[in-house]
């Protein structure tokens, strides 16, 4: 067990935090560790007909487009699947009447605390009123065959880590890859 025995927060935002830590590992040596402190993310799998729904948006830190599951940050205080139903209407226009829990993922343990709640929405139904995107965001809905998706990932179309494990639990339980 390694004992945290200072922390100083370097740098905050309204994203993240980032801490330095010293700490005293397990053999003893005392090392300093940086940690960016995230309030976590949910992240929806949206699989109608055969076809998964995807959003794709331009992401600034890698300067490219990506192909993701509708996903975005809890806000403080939010119940993850709270998050999962507010982002599911904000960017897709959908909501559900059952949001199934498929697992909780850590992004990168090595810095970072941020951990990603993945749901399945299941009985798709549009909101009586759908809610806004943020003023930040630029998505195009994209449905996709499962097959497709798997394909994508093959080629490495879709990189987004939450995105492949959400389309892979898909086509397990489809049994179509």
């Amino acid at each position: 067990m390694q004992k945290q025995l200072h922390s100083v927060i370097r740098y905050r935002s309204s994203i993240f935090t980032l801490s330095e830590d010293r700490v005293q590992i397990e053999n003893g040596s005392v090392v300093t560790r940086s940690i960016v402190h995230h309030n976590g993310g949910s992240a929806i799998l949206v699989r109608k007909e055969g076809r998964v729904l995807l959003v794709r948006q331009y992401r600034y830190a890698l300067r490219q487009d990506l192909l993701e599951i509708p996903a975005g940050k809890i806000e403080n205080g939010e119940d993850p699947s709270a998050t999962a139903l507010r982002e599911l209407e904000e960017e897709t226009g959908w909501s559900c009447r059952q949001l199934k829990p498929i697992l909780t993922m850590c992004s990168t343990p090595g810095f970072c605390d941020e951990q990603i709640h993945i749901f399945e929405a299941l009985d798709l139904c549009r909101p009586l009123q759908r809610r806004p995107m943020d003023d930040d965001e630029c998505i195009e809905l994209q449905w996709i065959p499962l097959q497709e998706a798997c394909a994508m990932i093959r080629d490495g179309s879709i990189t987004d880590a939450k995105t492949i494990i959400a389309l892979q639990y898909a086509m397990l339980n489809e049994a179509q890859c």
